[in-house]
C-alpha cells in the first residue's frame, strides 16, 4: 500500500461536493483505458465513493470471451479483500459473546500446531506463526483439485510453526482458513450464510462463493507468460479459497462496504476501529495490520486497504475513511501492476490536497525552480546554508550548466518518495524525467517550506 500512495501526485485536483466534475470522469477514463492498453490486462470494473456514496461505477474492456459489453454489475472475485468480511464475522459473534478474540484455537479447531496458544487474534492478524498454504502467485499442481478447509488443516496448520505466535508478522491464508471454520462452528452456519443475515443483506448486496461466479455472465480471468499473448486461465478447483478470500460481487457492492465503513453501520463502531487498529507483535511493534485490513497514513490522508489475488484476477480497495472516499478496482488479469496503479491515480484524481501535500508541492516547485537555476549556471545563494554555499564553487556551477543545459526542460519533475528527517534536515529524492534519461535529484534541507539546502546533488538514475 506504500508503493500505492507514493504515486499520489502532490497536486491533486479540487473536490467538488458529491460528485465528480467532466473532467474528472474524463480523467478516470483515460486512466484506466490508458492502462489496460499498456499492460494487455483485458478488463477492469471500478467504483468511487466520495463525500459517502458512490459517485462513479464502470467497467472497461473485455469481460470474457461471451460478454460482449462490459456490465459494472459483473462480479469479479476479490480474493483476499475477503479477509476483512472474515474479520468482521468474528468480531460479530464476540459482540454476541459467542467467543473472545483473545481464545485459542484448540477451544474450537483440535490438532492444529500451536493450537493451544495460537489465538483468534493471532488468526486473524497473520501472526499466528502458521505456514501460509498459497505463497505462489499462481495455481500449483493440487489446486486442479477440489479440497475442504480440513484438508488445508490437515496439510498446512499441522507442520511446526514457522515461528512462535505473536513473535513476527507472515502473511498466512492458513490462518484464515482456521479462522473461517471457527466461525462455521460457533454460528452453526456457513460462513457466508451468517455474512448475509448480518452484513450483506442489510447493505443490499449480494455476493456469491467465487467458486461460483465461473460460464457465461461472469468475468474469465486471464494470464500471461512473460510478455507473451493473453490467455484464459482456468479457475483453481472449488474450495481453495474460502475464508481467506470466497467472495466474488462487483466494485460497487464492495463500495457499499466502504460507505458503511466510513459511516460506521451494520457493525458497532468499536468494531471498525478495532478492525483497522494495527495489531502489536510481542516487541511493541507493528506494520500497520490489523484484523483483516492494512491501516495508515501518507501525505495526511489516512488509509484502510487491502487487495487481492484470485487465479486470473487482482483488486485493491482502499478507503480513505477522514475523506469519505474509496476506491474499488477489479481486473480479470494477474499479470500485472494495473490494479495497484489503476487505483493510485484514481485516488490522485478524486481526494483533495491535504496540508502535508500543499506544501510538499511548495518544496517540489522551489526545487525545480533550484534545478532550472543550476542548469542555466546561476545560484541563488540565499537558498542554500554555507556548506552547500560552500559546495557550489565556479567550477562545480560550469559542470552543472554544461552538463544539464543541453537536457532542455525536464518533462516531469516529481517526489519519488515521502521526505524523511536526517541529521536534522529533511531528505527529500526528486526525479527529473527526459526524452532519453532521467536523473535523481537528491536534497537535504532545514524543516519547513522556505528552509536552506543543505545539500542539492543532480545525480544520473539507472
Amino acid at each position: 500500500m506504500k508503493a500505492l500512495l507514493a504515486a499520489l501526485l502532490l497536486t491533486a485536483a479540487p473536490v467538488s461536493a458529491q460528485h465528480l466534475s467532466p473532467v474528472e470522469t474524463a480523467r478516470i477514463d483515460t486512466i484506466v483505458t490508458e492502462s489496460l492498453a499498456r499492460t494487455g490486462v483485458p478488463s477492469a470494473s471500478i467504483a468511487v465513493v466520495r463525500d459517502g456514496r458512490i459517485v462513479l461505477a464502470k467497467a472497461y474492456g473485455k469481460q470474457s470471451e461471451t460478454i460482449r459489453q462490459p456490465r459494472a454489475d459483473a462480479k469479479y472475485p476479490i480474493a483476499s479483500i475477503s479477509k476483512q468480511f472474515t474479520a468482521a464475522a468474528v468480531l460479530l459473534l464476540r459482540d454476541q459473546g459467542k467467543l473472545s478474540l483473545d481464545d485459542t484455537v484448540s477451544k474450537y479447531i483440535p490438532g492444529i500446531s500451536g493450537g493451544d496458544v495460537i489465538t483468534i487474534r493471532q488468526l486473524l492478524s497473520h501472526t499466528s506463526g502458521l505456514q501460509d498454504y498459497w505463497p505462489q502467485d499462481y495455481s500449483f499442481a493440487a489446486m486442479r483439485n477440489p479440497v475442504t478447509p480440513q484438508d488445508i488443516v490437515d496439510r498446512w496448520a499441522k507442520k511446526p510453526l514457522d515461528f512462535a505466535p505473536g513473535t513476527q508478522w507472515q502473511y498466512s491464508n492458513t490462518g484464515y482458513v482456521v479462522a473461517g471454520m471457527i466461525v462455521e462452528k460457533v454460528a452453526g452456519m456457513p460462513l457466508l450464510d451468517f455474512l448475509k443475515a448480518h452484513v450483506f443483506t442489510p447493505l443490499g448486496i449480494a455476493p456469491v462463493d467465487q467458486d461460483l461466479a465461473t460460464g457465461p455472465g461472469y468475468p474469465q480471468g486471464y494470464q500471461r507468460f512473460a510478455l507473451g499473448p493473453v490467455r484464459p486461465e482456468p479457475p483453481a478447483a472449488h474450495g481453495w479459497l474460502f475464508a481467506a478470500g470466497e467472495l466474488a460481487m462487483s466494485a460497487s457492492d464492495l463500495a457499499r462496504w466502504d460507505i458503511a465503513r466510513i459511516n460506521r453501520t451494520v457493525l458497532p463502531a468499536a468494531d471498525w476501529t478495532e478492525q483497522e487498529t494495527p495489531v502489536k507483535l510481542t516487541n511493541g511493534t507493528t506494520n500497520g495490520y490489523g484484523l483483516g485490513v492494512t491501516a495508515g497514513e501518507q501525505f495526511g490522508h489516512r488509509f484502510v486497504e487491502h487487495s487481492g489475488e484470485a487465479v486470473g484476477f487482482l483488486s485493491q480497495n482502499t478507503v480513505f475513511p477522514d475523506d469519505k472516499a474509496a476506491v474499488v478496482v477489479l481486473v480479470n488479469g494477474d499479470f500485472s501492476d494495473a490494479f495497484s496503479s489503476i487505483a493510485a491515480r484514481i485516488a490522485e484524481t478524486i481526494l483533495p490536497p491535504s496540508p502535508t501535500q500543499r506544501a510538499e508541492a511548495a518544496s517540489t516547485d522551489k526545487a525545480r525552480r533550484v534545478y532550472a537555476m543550476l542548469r542555466s549556471g546561476t545560484l541563488d545563494r540565499t537558498l542554500m546554508t554555507a556548506d552547500s554555499d560552500g559546495y557550489f564553487t565556479a567550477t562545480a556551477l560550469a559542470d552543472y550548466k554544461a552538463t544539464l543545459g543541453p537536457l532542455g526542460e525536464p518533462r516531469g519533475f516529481d517526489l519519488v518518495r515521502a521526505p524523511r528527517l536526517r541529521g536534522g534536515f529533511v531528505n527529500r529524492t526528486y526525479r527529473a524525467v527526459f526524452a532519453d534519461r532521467t536523473l535523481n535529484i537528491v536534497t537535504y534541507a532545514e524543516p519547513g517550506e522556505t528552509g536552506r539546502y543543505e545539500q542539492f546533488l543532480v545525480m544520473p538514475s539507472q
